[in-house]
């Protein structure tokens, strides 16, 4: 679901319960689903179609967000590499690739861009950004000096790296890195253990793919000529971000929430409102990593405004979000079903969900006009 087509379900929802009430929509991401079509929006622009690789190697259709006055492409790892893409049977990171991101951001060169915005959430993979860089030139080799491509990637194979052939054209853009995940690349608070579960990583996966992730950081290091892991935001998608910071000194990194809060001038219209509400697809102890919700709590505190979060599941602390400035977090799930049938009719279930909230709200304001006080 799109952050525009939430936005207008949420409306919906209140509308049907109160319909005088005043509302004001306004598209937020942090730079994982939804940021590239969240720009266009703000900021104008279109969005550019293109054939790529998805995490799985088939053929796709991808975009990314093209601003043509100032020659941006904004770019989201979720557009060819996401999690969204996959079916639960195939969230195996272990052959999954970013290559599909890599070409979107070889095709923003070639259309001329001069600034690139890569976000980097809702990744489904675990490859270190390698997959990547080797749409952009970068080779890799497996222990029979044979080339790993990213049709035959295998994260696990890759025992040299040579970087001579990576395009030259990135040195000369801007080079942002949207992302409100701050995690390092290794340890207990690395890609692997932070984020391989949503992922598809079972328990007794997690020190195999540290492993490896570990020893592809040894080579990135060499490779690269520096040593990024334990740079705040290496961790993010995977380990994505390790990659980017360790081949291109020209890159900066900030809030992928930042980015769009600054773009919509978010926090002027946070003064005279009374509620604020948002969504998350899944929130949990994750969430407080920098997920969007946690962005507009932080925002919207000191103006004492309240904040209602509905997302598809919720697995996190009260207490927690509470001090964070989340009042509530409602799951939008009204009974038994799959994943993929929750994520097909979340739109109508959003709707819903939001219904009973406001009903809810209104059996209460009965209450205190009958003189019933909490």
């Amino acid at each position: 679901m799109s952050t525009v087509a939430a936005a207008n379900q949420i409306e919906a929802g209140i509308l049907t319960v109160f319909p005088s009430a005043q509302t004001i929509k306004i598209p937020m991401a942090d730079g994982g689903e939804g940021t590239a079509e969240t720009y266009r929006i703000i900021a104008g622009g279109e969005m550019i179609w293109h054939e790529v690789m998805d995490p799985c190697h088939r053929t796709i259709q991808a975009c990314y967000c093209w601003i043509e006055k100032d020659r941006t492409a904004v770019i989201e790892t979720a557009a060819a590499s996401g999690l969204t893409l996959l079916k639960e049977s195939e969230r195996m990171p272990a052959g999954l690739t970013t290559y599909g991101t890599g070409q979107l951001i070889r095709y923003a060169l070639e259309r001329g861009a001069r600034k690139i915005i890569v976000g980097l959430g809702g990744s489904a993979t675990i490859d270190a950004g390698i997959g990547c860089l080797q749409a952009l030139g970068l080779q890799c080799f497996d222990g029979n000096d044979n080339e790993i491509t990213g049709e035959n990637f295998r994260l696990d194979a890759i025992v040299r790296m040579d970087a001579s052939q990576l395009d030259a054209r990135l040195h000369e853009v801007e080079l942002v890195v949207a992302s409100d995940v701050k995690n390092p690349l290794l340890g207990s608070e690395g890609a692997v253990h932070v984020f391989g579960p949503q992922k598809g990583l079972q328990p007794h996966e997690l020190a195999v793919f540290e492993q490896r992730m570990s020893r592809i950081a040894e080579l990135v290091t060499q490779t690269a000529g520096c040593d990024m892991r334990v740079q705040p935001g290496a961790g993010a998608a995977g380990g994505f971000g390790f990659a980017l910071l360790s081949f291109f000194s020209n890159l900066t990194m900030m809030s992928g929430f930042d980015l769009i809060a600054q773009l919509s001038r978010y926090k002027e219209q946070l003064k005279d409102a009374d509620l604020v509400i948002t969504g998350e697809g899944k929130f949990d102890t994750q969430s407080l990593y920098g997920k969007a919700p946690i962005g507009i709590s932080r925002l919207a505190k000191p103006f004492n405004v309240p904040v209602v979060v509905f997302t598809g599941i919720s697995e996190g602390n009260e207490q927690t979000m509470r001090r964070e400035g989340i009042q509530m977090v409602i799951p939008i799930i009204d009974r038994v079903m799959t994943l993929e049938d929750s994520m097909k009719q979340g739109e109508k279930l959003l709707k819903k969900a939001v219904i009973r909230f406001f009903e809810t709200i209104r059996l209460a304001g009965h209450f205190k006009a009958k003189g019933v006080e909490s």
